[in-house]
């Protein structure tokens, strides 16, 4: 298991994430396929090139969010996860691009045990994301139900 225990993990730890990925041009539009967004901005190049600051296609800030949280599962809650709680304070500062390549580091900010179930505790996280130049492209925090180390 390569997740961590409730009770391994300690306010203000950092984990800087090894696994990067380069995001390709069929990420984004079979991304936005699938999740039927028929923004221009992530599927027309030409429309982008005209009518936009930026002369190109946008990765879809969706699949952005959902790259910067899958990234850090591996290190922080594959197998001791409960469930998600959910994502706040989503935020996008500046856009990826086809062939941008994306890192990410996870820091806890706040942990508590549950109430009603003795054996997990909530973690909130904070996700960051950078591209390859070092920007800041995404953040946002998430909450989530974690295990505790079982008893022995």
């Amino acid at each position: 298991m390569a997740g961590l225990y409730f009770d391994e993990l300690e306010v203000g730890q950092v984990f800087k994430h090894a696994l990067t990925r380069t995001i390709t041009e069929a990420d984004n539009v079979f991304f936005t396929a699938l999740t039927h967004n028929p923004a221009l901005l992530h599927l027309d190049e030409e429309y982008c090139k005209e009518n936009t600051e930026f002369g190109q296609r946008l990765v879809n800030s969706c699949l952005t969010l959902g790259l910067m949280v899958g990234i850090s599962v591996g290190d922080t809650t594959l197998g001791t996860a409960v469930a998600n709680l959910g994502w706040d304070e989503v935020r996008f500062p500046k856009p990826l691009f086809h062939g941008d390549t994306i890192r990410v580091e996870t820091e806890v900010l706040e942990l508590r045990d549950s109430k009603s179930r003795p054996d997990q505790g909530i973690v909130t996280f904070q996700h960051r994301a950078y591209n390859q130049h070092g920007d800041l492209v995404g953040q946002c925090k998430r909450s989530g139900l974690q295990r505790k180390r079982p008893a022995e």
